[in-house]
């Protein structure tokens, strides 16, 4: 497989998201899946005006034309399409009557079940501090479904785990204009990259990178569309696809579990935050509010530009460093990034009390005079 016929199915993807999605705008409108913050109180909304959610559909369209069309459909490829399908249609229900969050953990769970029947797995995980690797295969079940598949207890049950992990986390970071497309098609580029130096699962190098290639394709044809001011939001249908697509890429490049962790610092290391913030205050750690890193940036005076930018930086940065950094300074680096944004988020927390003191203050004066 030659770069010209990497670079034709790259082409093909970005193409076809990006003439799909005006189409499928004027369809989202006609068929009432937009975002009106007059109607739908959503307390994570950062956005005015009506705008057209779905932005899954032309992201699908693209992965799934172009893989149709450039990559052997194997069976792992063949429960990839499907199980996107049925994540697609869950979301696009999403998108329209804002399902029960607990509906959707529910058939995340199912659609992360029906991948690794097709034979996605995760057998061991590297130890980071040595060069050994914990295997997880050592319990295997054996089921028929499609033929034949060995069942690995613990290998599977912690990709399901990551599967849905990963899939909600990248879908929380969505909030801001051009956020989530970009960071995504980053990953997956630099996910495709590593691809090369692996052979994984029963699938080839070459294959899975170039199924890495034809994702960041697509989520890079619906950027211009996405980025401020958006004309068509990613919807849940969007951020649930973005999220399996990065997880599978991950477990499929022979295991990159730490690497997408690195690359994906700042919304990963958010949404752990944001898990642990809703437990504390003895909330549902289901249901969004407007406490993500990135809205905190937002009170602070930073312009969506300027958010989804610095998104897309962290990124690339992690991106490059995981071509060359080994396993204990990859968990190195991810500390540091640990550090640096609790840091920044315990400095915003303080400039919003100052402020909120300031405004107290403020408006005491004003009654005083009055």
């Amino acid at each position: 497989m030659d770069n010209t016929y990497i670079l034709l199915a790259t082409a093909i993807s970005f193409l076809i998201t990006f003439f799909s999605t005006p189409l499928f705008i004027k369809i989202a409108i006609k068929a009432g899946l937009v975002d009106d913050p007059q109607k739908r109180k959503h307390p994570a909304n950062t956005h005015t005006g009506i705008i057209p959610r779905a932005g899954g559909l032309p992201i699908y369209c693209g992965i799934f034309i172009a893989t149709s069309l450039f990559i052997p459909l194997n069976k792992i490829m063949i429960g990839i399409l499907v199980a996107s399908t049925l994540l697609l249609i869950i979301g696009i229900l999403d998108d329209h009557f804002d399902t029960s969050p607990y509906v959707r953990f529910f058939l995340n769970i199912v659609i992360a079940l029906v991948v690794v029947l097709f034979g996605i797995g995760i057998p061991y995980i590297s130890n980071p501090f040595s060069s050994q690797v914990i295997f997880l295969d050592s319990w295997r079940i054996t089921v028929d479904f499609f033929g034949t598949h060995t069942f690995l207890v613990f290998a599977n049950i912690f990709a399901i785990l990551w599967i849905v992990s990963i899939t909600n986390f990248v879908n929380w970071s969505k909030g801001v204009d051009g956020q989530l497309p970009g960071f995504v098609a980053i990953s997956s580029f630099f996910l495709g990259v590593l691809a090369y130096r692996f052979t994984a699962h029963d699938i080839s190098t070459t294959t899975v990178a170039l199924f890495a290639f034809i994702v960041a394709g697509a989520f890079a044809g619906f950027l211009p569309f996405n980025y401020y001011p958006q004309k068509m939001m990613p919807g849940y249908s969007g951020g649930a696809l973005a999220g399996f697509m990065l997880a599978l890429l991950s477990i499929l490049s022979w295991g990159k579990l730490g690497t997408l962790i690195l690359v994906l610092s700042v919304p990963f290391i958010d949404a752990i935050y944001a898990l642990i913030r809703r437990l504390v205050k003895k909330k549902s750690p289901f249901y969004g509010d407007a406490g993500h890193f990135h809205h905190r940036l937002l009170t602070i005076g930073w312009g969506k530009r300027r958010i989804a930018f610095f998104y897309w930086f962290v990124s690339l940065l992690f991106g490059f460093s995981s071509l060359f950094l080994q396993k204990t300074e990859k968990i190195l680096a991810f500390i540091l990034v640990v550090c640096i944004l609790t840091g920044f988020i315990l400095i915003i927390d303080k400039l919003n009390v100052i402020q909120h003191l300031d405004n107290k203050n403020l408006t005491s004066a004003k009654r005083r005079k009055e």
